[in-house]
């Protein structure tokens, strides 16, 4: 039997499949308790997070996850015996890198869990030779993209209108005039095309989320990905500790402040981290701002497979043969649809008793996948091809974006806010 044929369902129906299969055995009371992570102390580490109870709670969400992967590379046609070896070492170094993070010292810097699993991945695969059959078991597009889907069960509609429309109008202008100048400037210092649309997404829209999302809408490469996403982690720890501090200096208002924060910092957990620098008043504005810039994330995935379609497809130069719909179908990344489902199932269907007691279990899980992710990616990612001589120009121009975005930014909030 042939490659093509063994495949059953395209990736992004699978993901789908299998985070509404998620989201409905949480529904239906399947709620994974969720595993400690956090310590100070030799003393915590081995009577908390490694105790007998909660290395159990670590087990069972194992086998979880490793069933839901397993049905995903099923469906995909994954091989199948290579996954049973690979899907555990993945999940180990993935435990190993929330354990690193859970330290209360690297905690106090805000460093997320994801750049030890990318660490710890890059380690292993450049310092050691990595057998082919690992290689070949990794499912980083799948794990991704169950994220993302899972990702839509915390985009409440409701929590964003609260910040009226101003939040709303702030995260469309930000989104269009920051993503049309990495664009252009992108294109004069000759940047890929693939590179150009991450960059892009990932400083305009909600960071490493946008990239992931950006890449799946035009079969982006997983290394360039990989590239975008430390751009993004390592830009912004010092935007999260300066930021505050240049708002203090100039006296804004923590409206304005927390509407510049949530605008420019491109990951959640460092938006919230600022905002606690600051205030309450800041914590709330930010965090509304970064969720309409997040609840923009579908729409911008469908806007990109779209303008990709028509631009890349081999028929798009010729004038008589235009893509047509189907075609912006078939390139269109279904798993936005499983976002925008589960968003829509939470903001309105569900009541909020069901949501709060599912939510936590959810939130976890949407961390794990993308945790898995990056310990995935690090694994099939060379130093070489990260960090090359061809890797300064996009470097600088994510550099150059980012410090647009900053000042388009809180121009803008000073005129809402």
């Amino acid at each position: 039997m042939s490659e093509q044929k063994k495949i059953l369902i395209h990736e992004d129906w699978t993901v789908v499949i299998l985070g509404a299969l998620i989201i409905i055995l949480s529904i239906g009371g399947l709620i994974l308790e969720v595993p400690a992570f956090g310590w100070s102390n030799s003393g915590e580490l081995f009577g908390k997070v490694l105790s007998a109870s909660n290395l159990s709670l670590i087990f069972i969400q194992f086998i979880f996850v490793l069933a839901i992967a397993a049905i995903g590379a099923f469906l995909t046609g994954k091989p199948f015996k290579y996954f049973l070896f690979g899907f555990p070492l993945v999940y180990l170094i993935t435990i190993i890198a929330l354990i690193l993070a859970g330290n209360s010292q690297v905690k106090s810097f805000n460093l997320e869990a994801v750049i030890f699993s990318l660490g710890l991945g890059l380690i292993i695969s450049n310092f050691f030779k990595m057998p082919e059959w690992l290689r070949s078991s990794l499912s980083t597009e799948l794990f991704v993209k169950i994220g993302l889907v899972l990702l839509g069960t915390s985009v409440i509609f409701s929590d964003v209108l609260k910040a009226g429309s101003l939040g709303l109008i702030q995260a469309l202008a930000v989104v269009l005039s920051v993503w049309y100048f990495a664009f252009w400037l992108c294109k004069k210092l000759k940047i890929d095309d693939e590179l150009t649309m991450m960059i892009s997404s990932a400083v305009s829209i909600c960071g490493v989320s946008a990239a992931i999302a950006t890449s799946g809408a035009i079969k982006g490469d997983s290394k360039k990905l990989s590239y975008v996403i430390s751009m993004v982690l390592i830009t912004a720890i010092p935007m999260m500790i300066f930021m505050p501090m240049v708002a203090k200096y100039f006296d804004l208002s923590q409206e304005v402040t927390g509407a510049w924060l949530g605008g420019s910092i491109d990951t959640t957990g460092a938006v919230v981290a600022s905002g606690s620098l600051v205030g309450e008043t800041a914590l709330k504005i930010s965090t509304i701002v970064k969720f309409s810039q997040n609840v923009l994330l579908g729409l911008a995935a469908f806007a990109i497979s779209v303008y990709w379609t028509y631009t890349k497809h081999p028929k798009a130069n010729d004038p008589d043969g235009k893509p047509g719909l189907k075609v912006i179908w078939e390139r269109f990344p279904k798993f936005v649809l499983g976002f925008l489902a589960a968003s829509l199932l939470f903001s309105f269907a569900l009541s909020p008793e069901v949501s709060s007691s599912v939510k936590g279990s959810l939130k976890n899980l949407q961390g794990l996948w993308f945790a898995l992710a990056f310990t995935s990616i690090g694994l099939e990612t060379n130093f070489a091809d990260l960090f090359n001589k061809q890797s300064k120009k996009p470097f600088y121009a994510f550099l150059i974006a980012q410090g647009f975005n900053v000042i388009v930014t809180l121009i803008i909030a000073l005129i809402l806010f």
